[in-house]
């Protein structure tokens, strides 16, 4: 079996906004909020290649038969390219569509799978990580964040109701444990641990291994303390390695 990887081929762009301030301003999350109202990317830099991807993915060969469904952001998005070797050498036995798309906060995962990214597809197993941008580029309250993935969740347990979800905690960013967006991130983590009691779901948080001792992000594992390099997909590859071998029995 194989990976299959998009037609596209283009410079991902990546966003690292560290140190940056809490959004303060709410506490709980309103309806309004656009981490819950489904729409496509609109960045500036997006423009070019965000919907030619999305294009292309509705008709990419073999995605109606892959054993795998990766959803998420430019962490997921970079198995077809940072952390192409690192898949080809633990994971190559599985086929994988891959809809993780570079820059992409909950909203957008929502408009996609609206838009026809999973229908016509029955995988076995759902691997679920997104959230960060939403922490990088606006710090949405964790409840905000927390609620979009709830209904990603959603989305697809009535769309793939045969297939299992293995719902990742957001990776840890900034080099330091007290960093406001690590914490925010930690907080959308904790909010959405208890979704892996949801019949389909199983929650793993795999942040450990990324960091040391001091629970500092590495610079040899995410140079820009955000993306993993081969390095850390490698460690990545490893842990999932594990768990597919469990559930994909």
């Amino acid at each position: 079996m194989k990976i299959f990887h998009s037609v596209l081929i283009f410079t991902l762009p990546f966003f690292l906004m560290i140190g940056s301030p809490v959004n303060a301003e709410l506490t709980d999350c309103s309806d309004e909020s656009p981490a819950l109202n489904p729409a496509p990317l609109e960045e500036e830099w997006a423009i070019e290649w965000w919907m030619p991807r999305h294009e292309a993915k509705l008709a990419e060969d073999g995605r109606e038969s892959a054993q795998l469904l990766l959803i998420g952001d430019s962490i997921t998005h970079g198995w077809e390219t940072t952390g192409s070797d690192a898949w080809d050498a633990h994971l190559s036995d599985y086929s994988v569509y891959n809809i993780g798309y570079s820059g992409d906060r909950t909203e957008n995962v929502l408009w996609r799978f609206q838009h026809g990214e999973i229908d016509g597809i029955n995988p076995d197993l759902a691997v679920l990580m997104i959230g960060t941008n939403n922490t990088g580029h606006r710090q949405d309250p964790p409840e905000c964040t927390a609620k979009g993935i709830e209904m990603i969740l959603d989305e697809l347990s009535e769309h793939l109701p045969e297939t299992d979800i293995l719902l990742l905690a957001i990776f840890p960013r900034s080099e330091s444990a007290n960093d406001p967006l690590r914490l925010l991130n930690e907080e959308i983590n904790q909010k959405i641990e208890p979704f892996g009691e949801r019949e389909q779901v199983t929650f793993v948080n795999l942040n450990s291994h990324f960091l040391d001792d001091d629970e500092n992000l590495p610079e040899d594992i995410m140079p820009d303390m955000l993306h993993p390099n081969e390095k850390g997909y490698n460690i990545w590859a490893k842990e999932l390695k594990s768990y597919f071998s469990t559930m994909l029995e």
